[in-house]
C-alpha cells in the first residue's frame, strides 16, 4: 500500500501490518515548530489509533534549547509537567526517505493542549476560512545555507570560519548545482519520497545558499511539507557530514533566509478563483483586495509569529531583500506582500516578511487570519508601491516592530489576535516570545566585548 493513499485508521492498520513493522516513528511540533517525537512498539502505535497516547506537556513549555519557560500558565513546575493527549493523524502517514520501509507519522495535540497546539492553530484558522466560503491554497519556499561542517565542527569552531559547500556569490548557477549533482538529486528524491514535493531548487546570492519552492496545495498540507522539508532536509544534510541552516540571518556578511508564502483562496468546492478578476486592476478581486489590506493592517501585530526570533530581526534591514514596514506591491520584492497578478490559477500574493527560521503553521497561520479579517471588515490597501519600498515614507501605523520583545507587547495586545487565535494561545505565545529574547540578553556578544573590554 502507498504511504499517501492512506487517509483512516483502518489504512493505518492495513499498511503497518504489510510492513510487518515493530516500531513507527511519530513526531509532534512545538511553539518554535521543532519536530519532537518517538519511536513506538507496533502495539502501543496501533492502540493509540483511536483514543490517542501521552506526550509530555513540556515540549509546549520549553524552548528551542529544552530550556523552561518560567512565564507561562499552562505547564511548568507548578503543573509538574504531566502528559498531554495527542492524536495520530492517518493521512501524514509517510515513508521516512532514510529510514526505508519504516513510516511516520504527526500528531496534533487535543484536549486543553488544543488551544496552544500549532497546527490545530492553523487548522482552526482554515476552518474560519471554509466556513467563510473559501478554501486555501499555499506553497512555502525556503532559502538556507549549506555547510561542509558537522555538528560538532561548528561548535568546535564556536559558529566562525564555517566552510560553505560552495564560495562566492553564484546565484542560479548551472556550475554549482551541476558539481554538486547528487546533492541535488538526493534532495528532490527525499521531496517525493516524503510528498513533499519541491516545485524550484537553485542557488542562491551568497556561498552555499540554496533556494527550494514546495510545490502548491492545501493550506493544512501545505504547512505540513513545510515543516517536514525543514527537519528532513537537515537531516539529510547531516547524514553526508554536512549541515543546513535556515537560520533568519547566520552572517552579517551574508543576506538572510526568507521563509516566503505563497498563497491564494478559491471558491469553496469549486474551481474558481477568488482572488482573480481579468477586468479589475491588476486583475486584483475585491476579495483579494482586501485580503491584503487585512495583511497589511495586522501585520505589525502579528509579526511575532512569522518573524519568532531574536535572530529573525536581524534579517528586517534596508537592502537585503527583506521588508522594513507593512507594505504592498505588484510584482514588487522590495514589499512585505508582493501580489503576483497571473492567469485564474496563478494570481497570487506573496508574504515576504516571514523568515525562513519560523514555525509554518504559525506563520501561515498569521497570514491566513490577518487576510481574512481584512475580507471580513471590507478594509482596503490603499495604492500599491511603486519603485523601491526601502526609500520610501511609510505611515507609522505601517512600520514594523524592531525587536522580538515589541512584537511580542504589540501581539499580546492585538484584539484581532485574540478574535481570530484564542486568548489562550495569544497569553501563552507572547510569553514564550518575551522569553526568548530575555534569554538572549543574558548573553556577552563578541561585539560587546571587542567594543568595550578595554576602551570604557
Amino acid at each position: 500500500m502507498d504511504p499517501r493513499a492512506v487517509k483512516t485508521a483502518a489504512d493505518v492498520r492495513k499498511i503497518v501490518k504489510e510492513r510487518k513493522l515493530t516500531h513507527v516513528k511519530v513526531g509532534v511540533h512545538d511553539m518554535d515548530g521543532v519536530l519532537r517525537g518517538k519511536y513506538l512498539h507496533v502495539d502501543k502505535f496501533l492502540g493509540a489509533l483511536d483514543g490517542g497516547f501521552g506526550f509530555c506537556d513540556v515540549v509546549l513549555g520549553w524552548d528551542s534549547n529544552d530550556q523552561l519557560y518560567d512565564n507561562v500558565t499552562y505547564t511548568g513546575w507548578h503543573t509538574a509537567y504531566p502528559d498531554a493527549l495527542v492524536r495520530i493523524i492517518p493521512e501524514s502517514c509517510r515513508e521516512i526517505a532514510t529510514e526505508p520501509g519504516n513510516l511516520f507519522f504527526l500528531c496534533e495535540f487535543i484536549g486543553k493542549a488544543e488551544a496552544l497546539c500549532p497546527r490545530g492553530i492553523l487548522r482552526r484558522v482554515l476552518d474560519r476560512a471554509r466556513g467563510m466560503g473559501f478554501d486555501v491554497w499555499a506553497g512555502f519556499e525556503y532559502e538556507f545555507f549549506v555547510f561542509a561542517e558537522t555538528a560538532f565542527t561548528v561548535r568546535e569552531k564556536g559558529f566562525k570560519n564555517l566552510k560553505p559547500i560552495s564560495p562566492g556569490f553564484f546565484g542560479y548557477s548551472m556550475l554549482r548545482n551541476s558539481v554538486h549533482a547528487e546533492w541535488y538529486a538526493d534532495m528532490l528524491k527525499l521531496g517525493e519520497t516524503m510528498d513533499f514535493p519541491i516545485e524550484g531548487l537553485h542557488t542562491e546570492t551568497g556561498a552555499g545558499v540554496l533556494e527550494a519552492a514546495l510545490r502548491v496545495t492545501g493550506g493544512l498540507e501545505a504547512a505540513d511539507r513545510a515543516a517536514l522539508f525543514k527537519t528532513f532536509t537537515k537531516v539529510l544534510a547531516q547524514r553526508r557530514d554536512w549541515m543546513a541552516t535556515f537560520m533568519a540571518k547566520w552572517s552579517k556578511d551574508w543576506p538572510g533566509c526568507g521563509g516566503h508564502m505563497h498563497m491564494s483562496l478559491w471558491h469553496k468546492g469549486k474551481d474558481v478563483s477568488a482572488f482573480h478578476d481579468e477586468k479589475a486592476p491588476h486583475r486584483m478581486s475585491e476579495t483579494m483586495r482586501h485580503f491584503v489590506a487585512g495583511q497589511r493592517a495586522l501585520m505589525p501585530e502579528f509579526l511575532a509569529m512569522a518573524a519568532p526570533t531574536v535572530n529573525s530581526f536581524r534579517r528586517l534591514i534596508p537592502g537585503f531583500w527583506a521588508p522594513t514596514a507593512a507594505s504592498w506591491g505588484v510584482e514588487n520584492r522590495t514589499c512585505a506582500l508582493r501580489v503576483i497578478p497571473g492567469s485564474r490559477k496563478s494570481t497570487r500574493v506573496e508574504y515576504r516578511v516571514a523568515a525562513a527560521d519560523g514555525n509554518p503553521y504559525l506563520a501561515l497561520a498569521a497570514a491566513i487570519a490577518s487576510g481574512l479579517w481584512g475580507i471580513e471588515q471590507k478594509l482596503d490597501p490603499g495604492e500599491p508601491v511603486d519603485g523601491n519600498s526601502y526609500a520610501k515614507a511609510h505611515p507609522a501605523k505601517a512600520q514594523l516592530p524592531r525587536t522580538l520583545t515589541e512584537a511580542a507587547e504589540r501581539f499580546h495586545k492585538s484584539k484581532a489576535a485574540r478574535a481570530m487565535f484564542g486568548d489562550a494561545f495569544v497569553d501563552h505565545y507572547a510569553a514564550t516570545r518575551e522569553w526568548e529574547e530575555r534569554e538572549f540578553r543574558k548573553h556577552i556578544s563578541d561585539w560587546e566585548l571587542d567594543r568595550y573590554f578595554e576602551i570604557i
